[in-house]
């Protein structure tokens, strides 16, 4: 069995990586996605039985506004 192993292999790639904890998309780029690419959407064709749990749950594909940040 092979697998890849996803992550930073320096600290100086994990600290670029934490650098991007503090961004927050605007409701207009997230909306130019989701008309992209709207969820729920599966694009792959390895494994079409793959059903991803944020289209069975609205409440995954983003915060309500009330609860967004404003940054």
């Amino acid at each position: 069995m092979t697998g890849a192993i996803v992550g930073p292999r320096t600290m100086r790639h994990l600290d670029d990586l934490l650098a991007g904890l503090d961004v927050a998309l605007a409701d207009e780029i997230l909306d130019r996605a989701d008309g992209i690419v709207p969820p729920g959407t599966d694009v792959g064709t390895l494994d079409q039985a793959y059903a991803p749990p944020a289209p069975q749950r609205t409440s995954l594909c983003r915060r309500p506004a009330g609860e967004r940040s404003t940054a």
